[in-house]
């Protein structure tokens, strides 16, 4: 009955996540209109590529038990198409000096990545520990994700503005988290379950700090570049805040 269960809430939670990388879209279609990535940031779009890739990964049964992760395995794959996409778009408008830093970091997460399949694969032959270990670069890459919105936020309350943080980047952040909880606590899944509890609290975090600074009528400061000021504060994946949802 409980894998049946879990199995269910997969599939929401991938209809969730169809949303939540979607959200987007939205974001960057004012980016090619305007040919100009202004103030959103491309950390978070970075850190949800890394956690994407991360656990699709770990949802292959080289790592886990056959395919009991098989939603986890799809709904990645096809974010890392998404998050690929976003990263791209955003490169091709940003000014050169952005273009250095996002390509920088981009080459960085995909040098963990591989380094992480290259030694689960090869240096680790015991099926237990080499989940536990590609589990446990998937919960930090996880927690980096649903923390890049800590970016957004701190802009929102700076400019007393909402316009870099989408409501539904925030509400399908909140959704999604929730739903993978469940399918984390359902499957006794520490790996997918402890990530998805901070993203719901940060979710609910986004939203709060939405509803208190959209109803501000106080003309938005002009900001330097939010991104050079809190890159190295980041400790590593929309999560954009203000691109993970528009």
């Amino acid at each position: 009955m409980f894998p049946d269960i879990r199995f269910i809430v997969g599939i929401i939670g991938s209809v969730a996540c169809m949303l939540l990388y979607s959200a987007p879209i939205l974001t960057f279609k004012r980016v090619i209109k305007k040919a100009s990535v202004e103030e959103f940031s491309c950390i978070p779009y970075i850190l949800a590529l890394f956690s994407c890739l991360t656990y699709s990964w770990y949802g292959f049964p080289v790592v886990s038990y056959g395919w009991e992760n098989l939603t986890v395995c799809s709904i990645s794959s096809l974010g890392v198409l998404f998050e690929g996409t976003f990263i791209s778009i955003y490169v091709w408008f940003a000014p050169r000096g952005k273009k250095k830093q996002v390509m920088l970091m981009a080459s960085l997460i995909l040098a963990v990545f591989c380094m992480t399949v290259f030694f689960s694969s090869f240096s680790i032959h015991n099926h237990h520990i080499r989940k536990v270990f590609v589990g446990s670069v998937g919960l930090v890459s996880s927690i980096s994700m649903y923390g890049s919105p800590l970016v957004a936020m701190k802009q929102v309350i700076r400019t007393k503005s909402v316009e870099f943080m989408p409501f539904y980047l925030s509400l399908f952040t909140l959704f999604t988290s929730l739903t993978w909880m469940a399918y984390g606590v359902i499957g006794t899944d520490p790996f997918i379950a402890t990530p998805n509890c901070i993203g719901s609290i940060m979710g609910i975090l986004q939203l709060v700090v939405y509803c208190i600074y959209s109803k501000c009528k106080e003309a938005p400061k002009v900001l330097h570049d939010i991104e050079q000021a809190n890159v190295v504060k980041i400790p590593t994946s929309h999560v954009d805040t203000k691109g993970h949802n528009p």
